[in-house]
């Protein structure tokens, strides 16, 4: 039985799809229980909150029309303890097992002739702590989506109280002058975006780029929401340009460590932004924007940094996420999907052109998030690598911590620890600086 059909931008991501350019989002969500783990009971419980949840049950298919379309269809052979595994760490020698296990997890493409996601259970973690990993192909859905997913995986939230239904006065049919306005109001954005894309490439390409690998490097980093307000309050901003502050300043020590230049020179960053609607209906498929930023590597000073990050972002916020080159996901899922099918390789090799690197905000609500009673402790998200570069960064913010979670192209990056630890060292300049 067909579904849906996919957006243009749902099928870009599942044409960019290589053996060495998975396009999955990932999550390692970490618990810590106070007695014994029952994994045969966990697994089970998953396999059962699975198979409740549509968009699970479901693959994409080759639509007849219109040419180079899908449309997400019921897999009839579909079992949701085939997409569950459980795995037990059983050598702890590895100074990070669990980062270890997931780079190799995380490294190896989804089916897409199946349901595009994947779900691990991993026991044997230091101090008794357990682990689920969870893949997501960016075809299926984006982060909101993503976490509506995982949140259906794990115990129900309590339900918040429904307001009173009030009566609303149904909008009035648009006039054949305002489809007309809307239309070429809506070709125009397009030649705009498509113009700041075509101005913003560069020469020569990314001083990071990556050859292509099938080995991934995950690392796990937790800073303290505290510490965060306590920057913000010292220097004004938001959260989200004090994380890209930091950010700046750990990439700044790590192309030095790499030996490479970092001074008077930037990383720009695509910086994805959902445009998706509150409505329950819409937690399927891709809702993006986005914003080219300029990282301040080459600024010494984590002040400076900061305040450069907070400048930057003040102008992507006043063009809006329907604006300029980061915009180009609203450009994509706008154009035929044939053209996707017939170009999306091209385009994805040009990434490094317009941007160095990824770097993503998970949306999690505070929410005391459990499963089978116990507390989920970190959530730490992945974003997929684009093709040539090597560096990805998604971030979560869980109750009283900032998850990141960084993904690096293996042949590029032999260990992700001087990223991880240049993220912590960052972080500790610029709060002495508060």
């Amino acid at each position: 039985m067909s579904g849906p059909q996919l957006s243009a931008l749902d099928v870009a991501f599942l044409c960019l799809e290589s053996e060495t350019t998975p396009m999955h989002m990932g999550a390692v969500v970490t618990f810590r229980p106070h007695g014994q783990v029952h994994a045969r009971r966990l697994t089970a419980l998953l396999a059962e909150r699975a198979a409740r949840l549509p968009k699970l049950r479901q693959r994409p298919r080759t639509a007849l029309f219109p040419p180079g379309a899908a449309v997400w269809a019921e897999d009839p052979d579909f079992v949701a303890s085939e997409h569950i595994s459980h795995h037990h760490l059983s050598s702890l020698y590895e100074p990070d097992p669990l980062s270890a296990y997931a780079s190799h997890w995380m490294g190896r493409p989804l089916d897409t002739g199946k349901p595009l996601w994947d779900l691990h259970l991993v026991t044997g973690l230091p101090d008794g702590e357990f682990a689920l990993l969870l893949k997501l192909h960016h075809a299926l859905t984006d982060g909101a989506g993503a976490y509506a997913v995982a949140v259906g995986l794990l115990d129900e939230l309590p339900r918040a109280p429904r307001r009173p239904h009030s009566g609303s006065v149904p909008p009035a049919p648009r006039s054949p002058v305002d489809a007309v306005k809307e239309a070429v109001g809506s070709t125009l954005a397009q030649a705009g975006i498509a113009s700041s894309v075509v101005r913003a490439t560069r020469s020569p390409l990314s001083p990071i780029s990556a050859p292509p690998s099938t080995e991934r490097r995950l690392g796990l980093v937790r800073l303290d929401t505290a510490e965060i307000r306590r920057i913000r309050r010292a220097h004004g901003g938001t959260a989200n340009d004090v994380v890209l502050a930091i950010l700046s300043g750990a990439l700044r020590e790590w192309m030095i460590n790499r030996g490479q230049r970092a001074d008077d020179r930037t990383l720009r960053a695509l910086i994805p932004v959902s445009v998706r609607g509150r409505s329950a209906e819409q937690l399927g498929g891709n809702k993006l924007s986005g914003y080219l930023c300029e990282l301040p590597v080459g600024l010494d000073d984590p002040a400076e940094r900061l305040l450069a990050v907070q400048r930057e972002m003040s102008r992507n916020k006043a063009a809006g996420p329907a604006r300029g080159p980061g915009a180009f996901p609203l450009l994509a899922d706008r154009m035929p999907s044939m053209l996707h099918r017939l170009g999306s390789k091209a385009a994805g090799l040009a990434a490094p052109l317009l941007f160095d690197l990824v770097i993503t905000t998970v949306p999690v609500p505070p929410n005391r998030l459990t499963l089978d009673g116990t507390k989920v402790a970190g959530v730490y998200p992945f974003v997929p690598l684009a093709p040539r570069q090597a560096v990805g960064i998604a971030v979560a913010t869980y109750r009283d911590s900032v998850h990141i979670g960084l993904q690096a192209n293996g042949a590029a990056v032999s260990d992700v620890g001087s990223l991880r630890d240049g993220v912590l060292k960052s972080a500790a300049r610029l709060l002495d600086t508060a």
